[in-house]
């Protein structure tokens, strides 16, 4: 049955200092929910500031990016943490960036982990539950943004929290399911926009190996160091217009 609804995400506040990524801005009118640095590996209090207000004025559904304490790296590099280091590092960012929020009236919806945190997340079951079980003592209502695959699905029932499949839009996959982190590029517009296609129509997705896979796909994640990311995100609008992961689960369930 194709998909009537899916939320486009990307990355925001993903500079320290002078060190900006100017793009996020363009991109922010063509995706549904952004996702904002909370300053260890990246995101400083005024660009964080500024990604706020800009979400407030666009009506964008606001997640907090969180990532290992490692800006010189912008949080691509390993770190082996104990359980409770990583549940200090997870509410610790969550609390910054919340407490933040709440001044201009915003609520936080969900956190994503970043770079190497994501990838370990992805591939680590213990490492993923921990960070469900702290995302889940700050606030039992948040989502947690993480890779469609077995490892999610065995956190979602063992920590009981609500879940975000995500699905790279213009990354490379590997006949395993897993997205090529040693490969840098890109995948083209083409395939990308084919991508999006199956995913809405067949719930599908091509692997390296050629042979497509069943998906269970809520948000779609746009790179915003992807060349073409701002042609991509436009392109990707005049297939389907996307809205946020709880809207669509609200209006699904007929409560909106």
């Amino acid at each position: 049955m194709p998909l009537e609804h899916i939320d486009f995400n990307i990355d925001a506040a993903q500079g320290f200092g002078i060190y900006k990524n100017n793009i996020e801005t363009d991109l922010l009118d063509y995706v549904s929910t952004v996702n904002i640095s909370c300053g260890f590996h990246a995101g400083d209090p005024l660009l964080i500031k500024e990604y706020l207000l800009k979400c407030k004025e666009k009506n964008l559904t606001i997640g907090a990016h969180i990532g290992f304490n490692d800006i010189a790296g912008l949080g691509y590099r390993d770190m082996e943490l104990s359980e409770d280091e990583i549940e200090a590092v997870v509410l610790y960012q969550i609390g910054a960036l919340a407490s933040f929020a709440k001044s201009y009236g915003l609520i936080i919806d969900h956190v994503r982990p970043h770079g190497a945190m994501y990838k370990k997340a992805s591939e680590d079951f213990n490492f993923a539950l921990t960070i469900a079980k702290s995302i889940k003592k700050f606030d039992k209502w948040l989502a947690y943004n993480c890779l469609d695959n077995e490892i999610l699905s065995k956190v979602e029932a063992e920590a009981g929290i609500v879940v975000n499949r995500e699905v790279f839009a213009d990354k490379y996959y590997t006949q395993e399911f897993l997205p090529d982190w040693e490969n840098k590029k890109y995948i083209n517009e083409d395939d990308a926009l084919n991508r999006i296609r199956t995913i809405l129509f067949s719930s599908q997705i091509k692997l390296g190996n050629g042979l497509f896979m069943a998906v269970n796909c809520s948000t779609l994640h746009f790179d915003t160091k992807n060349p073409i990311a701002l042609t991509l995100l436009k392109k990707a609008n005049e297939i389907i217009k996307p809205t946020p992961f709880n809207y669509n689960k609200a209006e699904l369930s007929g409560w909106i």
